[in-house]
């Protein structure tokens, strides 16, 4: 039981933090809708090609960008973290009696919930846009666990690199290094079909596109609920996986103090 008051309390003060900077909330409301606009516009036509289950590219997007902003949500959580060890912030939580691993657990779930909840709205919005979930609620239930699953698992990874480098500008270069080549391996764009051989197998071990493709089917026509549930399966394990390592990379630094 403590352990969840530690988290929620945690969790809580993460969410007041974000309160009283509106316009990071305004910039994680934005920023979405400018890339759902400017891609669909973009790379309209892309169907066209085939193989993208769908004549509708808004259709085939929405999904795309929900993974993607949980993905890229979850990839720079980690720079609050920094933010706390270079003010001395964490420290000072590590004297209290909160829990130590609160410390990590609660930015994992902030990062899966924010990324649902901008989900939503993307969902929202693209339904307007003529995005028709062909999956229904249970469809959009999916899309939303995808897009939290996601923002968890990559939050993992860097609230680990978080607390190994220490340093704001070796984390950006790290979360770049890694969050750019994952989506364009990854169909959140673009039918995989209409990749390279060699693309469509490193996408086959891809995380993000697992994402992408389990929420896909749950848009379009035809859902294929055995391969969303074997997705969900492997990223489930993923973030379990990174989280462990953020909880590790925790007691190195508790070590180090």
């Amino acid at each position: 039981m403590n352990t969840l008051t530690d988290n929620w309390v945690m969790l809580g003060r993460q969410y007041r933090l974000l309160m009283r900077q509106p316009i990071w909330i305004f910039i994680m409301l934005v920023q979405p809708m400018i890339w759902l606009l400017l891609y669909s516009q973009l790379f309209g036509k892309l169907p066209r090609l085939g193989g993208f289950g769908t004549a509708s590219y808004i259709e085939y997007l929405t999904p795309g960008i929900v993974v993607m902003t949980s993905f890229f949500g979850g990839m720079w959580s980690g720079m609050s973290t920094v933010n706390e060890l270079e003010h001395g912030v964490f420290e000072r939580f590590l004297a209290t009696p909160l829990g130590s691993s609160a410390l990590v657990v609660s930015q994992v779930v902030r990062a899966g919930l924010t990324g649902a909840i901008e989900g939503l709205i993307i969902l929202v919005v693209g339904l307007a846009l003529g995005a028709h979930a062909h999956g229904g609620f249970l469809g959009w239930l999916v899309i939303l666990l995808v897009a939290f699953i996601v923002g968890a698992a990559f939050s993992g990874i860097s609230h680990a690199f978080a607390l190994m480098l220490r340093r704001e500008e070796t984390v950006i270069a790290v979360a770049n290094f890694v969050g750019l080549p994952l989506m364009f391996l990854s169909s959140m764009l673009i039918s995989t079909a209409a990749m390279p051989v060699w693309i469509r197998h490193v996408a086959s071990i891809n995380p993000v596109n697992w994402a992408a493709s389990a929420a896909r089917s749950a848009e379009l026509r035809g859902t294929d609920w055995g391969m969303i549930a074997v997705h969900l399966g492997l990223l489930s394990s993923v973030a379990v996986l990174t989280t462990t390592w953020a909880l590790l990379a925790l007691r190195r630094y508790k070590a180090s103090l």
